[in-house]
């Protein structure tokens, strides 16, 4: 500390000590290793993903990186397929010296991973959650309206049969996509068919499964909600083998506006979800805590909320009947 100081030409070293100093690194012939430097005091942020087939993961690596370089931070990320292989990740970040770690969904409900990197001096983020808590700092959006403007976006064109497909029970958006989905039906007074309410996982494969379940019984509905646009692609690609034209024969919708709801055909329709740029601000925010932190001060929790877009694309219309 004492040779550091006096190579930066900081006071709080005698004139008899920064003698000394000098003399030891003349003798020596001493030169500071810059990449030694630079890694003891960057400023790292950590991040853990779950699904790396997730339609979403690209827009997220994309906003997370291009911030990362605009606030001069290093951004590290480990995968976490369960919470087990998670907090492995986490430990192996920790090792490498992270100052705050984003957990994407179904992550950033985990109190195991939560306590962890608290206990461990890292500021935690919560990204996407639907339970934002007031020791962990967020990056939050209205799943329950953004649910409810869909459907009350497919009662509008005259559905009045609309099938929904349910998210990963692990992620706290998905709870709150259904409520939003249930509100709607419920106050136009609409009924909610037990047949026509599937499971899914947030994958494509779960997404085909659901679309043989909502679609292989003898009355279909006209319209199906999926949680997410990869459900939604899949339930589009088995209407299709069935025949059936989108959206004469079925309306199908989505949300977070993937890249995938603009490669399918048609088009979704969809809620967009900004992740590239709630990545970005997550990068940002917790850059700013980690600073903030080495100052000695504590950092504010802060919430902060995204807006969501109703996107109409090709894949809804009016019912035929």
């Amino acid at each position: 500390m004492t040779v550091s100081r006096v190579m930066t030409g900081k006071r709080h070293v005698s004139e008899a000590m920064r003698e000394r100093v000098n003399l030891a690194i003349a003798e020596l012939n001493y030169s500071p290793n810059l990449n030694a430097r630079s890694f003891s005091s960057a400023v790292r942020v950590g991040a853990i993903y779950s699904n790396p087939s997730s339609s979403n993961l690209g827009a997220f690596l994309m906003g997370a990186f291009r911030q990362s370089g605009e606030s001069g931070c290093q951004f590290l990320i480990e995968p976490g397929r369960t919470e087990a292989e998670a907090v492995e990740g986490l430990h192996r970040l920790i090792e490498s010296r992270i100052g705050g770690v984003i957990l994407p969904p179904p992550l950033c409900d985990s109190e195991v991973l939560l306590d962890l990197a608290l206990s461990s001096e890292v500021i935690p983020l919560a990204f996407a959650t639907a339970i934002p808590r007031e020791r962990v700092s967020a990056i939050i959006v209205d799943d329950y309206k953004g649910a409810y403007d869909m459907t009350r976006y497919l009662i509008g064109l005259g559905h009045r049969k609309i099938g929904f497909v349910q998210g990963d029970p692990k992620h706290s958006p998905s709870q709150r996509r259904e409520q939003g989905f249930r509100a709607a039906m419920v106050g136009a007074s609409l009924m909610i068919k037990d047949d026509w309410i599937a499971p899914g996982l947030f994958t494509y494969r779960s997404g085909l499964d659901a679309a043989r379940q909502l679609l292989g019984g003898a009355e279909r509905p006209t319209a199906i909600f999926a949680s997410n646009d990869d459900m939604a692609a899949a339930i589009t690609a088995i209407a299709h083998g069935m025949g059936l034209v989108i959206p004469d024969d079925l309306s199908v919708v989505g949300f977070d506006d993937a890249q995938v709801a603009s490669t399918i055909w048609p088009e979704l329709t969809t809620i967009r979800q900004p992740i590239s740029d709630m990545a970005s601000r997550a990068v940002a925010l917790l850059s700013e805590q980690i600073r903030e932190a080495r100052t000695g001060n504590k950092p504010e929790v802060r919430h902060v909320r995204e807006m969501l877009t109703l996107v109409k694309r090709a894949s809804a219309g009016s019912p035929a009947d």
